[in-house]
């Protein structure tokens, strides 16, 4: 699916690049999205409930379905119990108190001389025995609260969560249905969607990570876009002499679904664009700023007194 899934993006962009000796014409792209993660369970159950179906917006994090849970919540009862518990250890340090005020007497009375040192003994490792009831009271408190932690931990395991903002792209199960290896969900993140392009080897090195370049979406009223390279790999396919570069489209509204293809104006990366000007950032001029107009140059709407010579100079360079 995968190597499908490259051939069809390299299909498209080629198709619009193929027979174009002019590289500053648009070149072919693909909006998806931005990462693909098929939700399951780790821990083998069945479904109590499905809070989320196909097509809804969600949030990291948010519950998409749960399973039985009736030993794990007993377990957290249980463990909530043991935890709240300080009677036992209320006890041992009552009496490491009593012991500590009886060790105090005694050590007076000996300096009196009305007990024997024996006696001084006696009270001082009853003292000590005390002390040592209230760590082990304490520590086992302690381990009443990881329990209960514990107990926690496996009660969340059967909640199915989101693991990114996205959109439910599909729902495998339904409740009543074991769970075990499959996953349940699919969750796509459109925000931002990823643009993937198919470039030929001869423009190798003129895309740089951090370049923003203009999208133009094959989807009504999408408009321009700006999308950053995030991506340009630094293998070259040798069957097609082609090489793959990756784009982050911000979507934050979802109106764009993944899924589109799109056209990618690549003119300000282009050495022949703009050989006497200074080189933008990244060799990218900025989307917004000084774009190329969709009329050629000396047509009617071009601008009065600006010079000719320009687009002859970039002709004769392609030539």
């Amino acid at each position: 699916m995968n190597r499908l899934r490259i051939t069809a993006i390299a299909l498209a962009c080629l198709a619009a690049w193929a027979g174009r000796a002019d590289a500053t014409q648009p070149l072919g792209c693909l909006i998806e999205p931005f990462q693909v993660a098929d939700v399951g369970s780790p821990v083998i159950g069945v479904i109590e409930s499905v809070r989320a179906e196909r097509g809804d917006l969600v949030k990291k994090g948010q519950p998409l379905a749960t399973l039985r849970a009736d030993l794990e919540r007993a377990q957290l009862g249980v463990a909530t119990s043991k935890s709240q518990t300080f009677a036992e250890l209320n006890a041992a340090e009552a009496n490491a108190v009593l012991a500590r005020q009886k060790l105090a007497r005694a050590e007076d009375l000996l300096a009196r001389q009305f007990i024997a040192p024996q006696a001084l003994d006696q009270a001082r490792a009853e003292a000590r025995i005390a002390e040592e009831r209230v760590a082990q009271a304490r520590e086992l408190r302690r381990t009443a609260e990881r329990e209960l932690e514990l107990a926690q931990a496996q009660l969340a395991l059967r909640t199915i969560r989101a693991p990114s903002d996205g959109v439910i792209a599909d729902r495998y199960l339904s409740a009543g249905e074991r769970v075990e290896e499959k996953p349940l969900f699919r969750v796509a993140m459109i925000d931002p969607l990823r643009v993937e392009m198919v470039l030929p080897a001869q423009m190798f090195g003129s895309v740089a990570p951090g370049a923003v370049i203009a999208i133009t979406p094959e989807f009504p009223n999408a408009g321009q876009r700006p999308a950053r390279v995030v991506l340009v790999d630094k293998l070259i396919d040798g069957a097609s002499n082609t090489f793959r570069v990756r784009l982050a489209l911000p979507n934050p509204d979802a109106r764009l679904p993944a899924g589109l293809r799109c056209k990618a104006d690549l003119a300000g990366s282009l050495p022949a664009a703009a050989p006497a000007a200074a080189p933008a950032r990244d060799g990218f001029r900025r989307v917004g700023a000084d774009l190329p107009s969709a009329a050629p140059a000396g047509r009617a709407g071009a601008q009065p007194g600006a010079p000719a010579a320009p687009p002859a100079k970039a002709e004769r360079s392609r030539s």
